[in-house]
């Protein structure tokens, strides 16, 4: 089959010609029918995140299942699955206390699965590999959903959706009435401004350092967009009876813009860090801002959800019309066009490419 391949940091992505194993006791052959280019890709590409080469690229994604190992009772061939690329196991402390998105043993930036036409041993990231035509995984990675959703917006509901309507959710707790800014407005991003204004929130601030993301920002549902520059923390306090806001949501992971997100929320607010960071980006706060402002800064890991529960009940959203990730895609392309995918997101433009492969 044909996969999109990182070859090291930094190296031109290609699509090449690779092997996978047939499914194992426990495993499932998908056929991908779409696929998100995320930003945690990107992460793996440019070094941000430590990774094994060659590497198949791709996490977020929806297809068919073709066949399946001895032991599988979770799907059958035919169903049309959304994979999960964080299982949880359901047997660790984390689990154990109703925390599976901090599962011990989920997560793994990249796992070994088959190998290159030359025969070099070949990775996937996440555990998936998804931005490929085909991949196997065990049968927790891939969760059922109705066939008569769409593809291109089911592969959202594995990453994108998931993570930004869970951190608005279940990790913030947004309540109706209350303000929020979303700073970084890609794919995650536009996800939490949706989220936050289907939970009431008013105003919902958008921020973002490229001003074509404003129309986004508008589709989404904020009420105000905003330019990421030295006058952020002023234009948002104008806009809060200069207090600032309740909630800041970080949907980068940088330094600078954690900081921003700090210094965005009001005394006593709540800063929630959902982009994921490079680890020698060092956030500096001092202890007495910390003491005074008296403001709460946590992390929302996958949006802080049970992808089992939570993927369901998204999809059920989707077709009952109270929630449209499709106005978050911005390009479709087939694999041959998902290195320029890569090369758009480096850039900042557009919110999510899908490739069809």
């Amino acid at each position: 089959m044909r996969a999109l391949v990182a070859r090291g940091a930094g190296q031109p992505l290609a699509v090449e010609d690779v092997e996978l194993p047939a499914p194992g006791p426990g495993e499932v052959r998908v056929r991908v029918r779409a696929a998100g280019v995320c930003h945690s890709d990107l992460s793996m590409v440019n070094g941000t995140l430590a990774a094994p080469y060659p590497l198949v690229l791709g996490h977020e994604a929806a297809g068919e299942v073709v066949e399946v190992g001895a032991g599988v009772d979770r799907v059958r061939p035919g169903a049309h699955v959304v994979l999960n690329w964080a299982p949880p196991c359901r047997r660790c402390w984390y689990c154990g206390r109703g925390e599976p998105w901090l599962c011990e043993r989920a997560g793994s930036p990249a796992t070994a699965r088959g190998r290159t036409s030359a025969g070099e041993a070949l990775h996937v990231t996440l555990g998936l590999g998804a931005l490929a035509e085909e991949v196997v995984v065990p049968q927790e990675a891939v969760i059922g959903v109705p066939a008569e959703l769409p593809f291109a917006t089911a592969a959202l509901l594995g990453c994108a959706v998931l993570t930004g309507v869970g951190a608005v959710r279940r990790t913030a707790r947004v309540a109706p009435g209350e303000s929020v800014a979303v700073i970084g407005l890609g794919g995650v991003g536009l996800s939490v401004v949706a989220a936050a204004r289907a939970a009431g929130a008013d105003p919902v601030l958008a921020v973002d350092v490229s001003p074509a993301k404003a129309a986004l920002a508008a589709a989404a549902g904020a009420t105000d967009f905003l330019l990421a520059d030295d006058a952020l923390s002023r234009a948002v306090r104008d806009r809060t009876g200069g207090r600032g806001v309740d909630h800041a949501l970080e949907c980068v992971g940088r330094g600078v813009t954690i900081r921003a997100a700090w210094r965005a929320a009001r005394r006593g607010g709540q800063v929630t860090v959902v982009g994921m960071g490079a680890r020698d980006d060092v956030v500096q706060l001092s202890a007495l801002d910390i003491f005074h402002s008296a403001r709460t800064l946590r992390s929302s890991v996958y949006g802080s959800s049970d992808p089992d529960r939570d993927v369901p009940e998204l999809a059920r959203a989707v077709l009952d019309g109270r929630l449209d990730p499709a106005a978050l895609i911005t390009d479709r392309t087939g694999l041959d066009g998902a290195a320029a995918a890569f090369d758009r997101m480096a850039r900042g433009e557009g919110a999510r490419t899908v490739v069809l492969p």
